[in-house]
């Protein structure tokens, strides 16, 4: 490949890691300290608990709902529910569901419970697979960073709790 050739790859990555960075645009922190959908279920109907016990991102079922903190949650089986009500914060995703990228960047987008990981017992969501490859990459700074930002943020919007 010549220079040309490089430029225009380098440019054509640019590009496209700017428009996906740029798809994490902002949104407000809802009064839950959680980021739910506008009928109050969080995680967009996921098991929080599935990503612990199953290694897997699986679709929850009303059948199995537990309200918490305001949002509603969905599990895949009665065993799952009961874990979450009897230790919410340890399945429940950092940041309230918000993308963790966003955060360290001290601001919010939305976290796709596609796009997940845990990380020392703890679970984490990002916009997309591709932001979240980007926040894989300085993974823990930018813990360190949404940790500090996420305070912040919540502070700004009132919120003492999550």
């Amino acid at each position: 490949m010549g220079r040309t050739g490089i430029r225009i790859a380098v440019f054509a990555f640019i590009a496209a890691a700017a428009v996906g960075l740029a798809a994490c645009g902002n949104s407000s922190i809802s009064e839950t300290g959680f980021n739910a959908a506008a009928d109050g279920l969080g995680l967009r109907g996921y098991d929080a608990v599935a990503y612990f016990a199953v290694n897997s991102a699986v679709k929850g079922n009303a059948q199995f709902e537990y309200v918490w903190n305001g949002v509603k949650w969905h599990f895949s089986s009665e065993e799952n529910r009961k874990a979450f009500q009897q230790n919410p914060e340890k399945y429940a995703p950092q940041y309230g569901g918000y993308c963790a990228y966003a955060v360290s960047k001290n601001y919010t987008a939305d976290g796709d419970p596609e796009a997940w990981k845990i990380v020392d017992g703890k679970l984490y969501l990002n916009y997309n697979k591709e932001v979240q490859a980007t926040w894989e990459k300085d993974q823990a700074e930018r813990i360190v960073n949404a940790d500090k930002n996420w305070q912040e943020l919540k502070a700004k919007s009132g919120i003492s709790k999550s």
